[in-house]
């Protein structure tokens, strides 16, 4: 649910100009390697502003990065950082931004004029960043947006790739509902029951569930202000305030981590 602080990349910056990165883009079989020069360059570029770290980027639809990949079968874009941080973005969602929803954009870095840092000494959020123009329209959420992009991979739907995370048959309508902002909000950081593909925070689902061992308040407590609950010098969590997670997107995710205990 956040990003470990990585205080080598915030020296290197310090030091002067980033060294130029590659995004790789694989999708349906074939890989796609784009420097950030062409990018850059790209005559499908804008500027526009980019969240937290620069008041202007240049930026690339990310449907145009993705023109001529063979997309049609693919259900969910995994979005890979650097750092482990890694993003579920369904393709329809991607798709909705051409009939008038959200439109996903590739910001690029210009290693020559360096993003300001993130907090914590974490770096910038370059050298790729995925941003959203008019977020609302699609309600996208808060982890939808990673910073440090490496990798673009097109894949099945996380339910398909990983069936452990899947709530069994039967189970009410806020477990289900609490399964699908899990795996937006959620996976970006954590596995469940071994499924998954990040590394930044603890599998919520073994050895033990988080609902096995936690209280209802202690589950809503750590998701609201994990510094509530415990702390440790090298704790990442931040936590969800009610503009990332609405209260009923809230009780869907305890009910869903709920019904995994059981």
């Amino acid at each position: 649910m956040l990003r470990p602080a990585r205080w080598l990349a915030a020296l290197l910056l310090l030091c002067g100009p980033a060294a130029a990165a590659d995004l790789t883009l694989r999708i349906g079989g074939q890989t796609r390697v784009l420097t950030q020069a062409e990018l850059l360059a790209s005559p499908d570029a804008i500027e526009m502003p980019v969240p937290q770290t620069s008041p202007a980027a240049r930026a690339v639809p990310l449907l145009q990065l993705l023109k001529g990949l063979p997309t049609d079968d693919v259900d969910t874009l995994e979005v890979q950082a650097s750092d482990g941080f890694t993003s579920q973005i369904p393709m329809a969602l991607v798709r909705k931004g051409a009939q008038g929803g959200s439109v996903a954009y590739m910001a690029v870095e210009d290693p020559a004029k360096p993003w300001q840092p993130l907090p914590k000494g974490t770096g910038t959020a370059g050298p790729f960043y995925l941003v959203w123009q008019n977020p609302t329209l699609s309600g996208i959420t808060s982890e939808q947006w990673p910073w440090q992009v490496a990798t673009i991979v097109g894949v099945e739907s996380p339910a398909h790739r990983w069936p452990q995370i899947a709530v069994a048959a039967g189970v009410g309508a806020a477990a289900r509902h609490g399964q699908d902002v899990f795996v937006a909000q959620c996976m970006p950081c954590h596995r469940m029951k071994g499924g998954g593909s990040a590394d930044v925070g603890p599998d919520l689902g073994r050895p033990m569930p988080a609902a096995a061992y936690l209280t209802e308040a202690g589950l809503r407590a750590l998701i609201r202000d994990p510094k509530a609950v415990r702390t440790w010098p090298q704790q990442q969590m931040v936590g969800f305030d009610r503009s990332m997670l609405s209260d009923a997107d809230l009780d869907a995710v305890v009910a869903y981590l709920q019904a995994m205990a059981r």
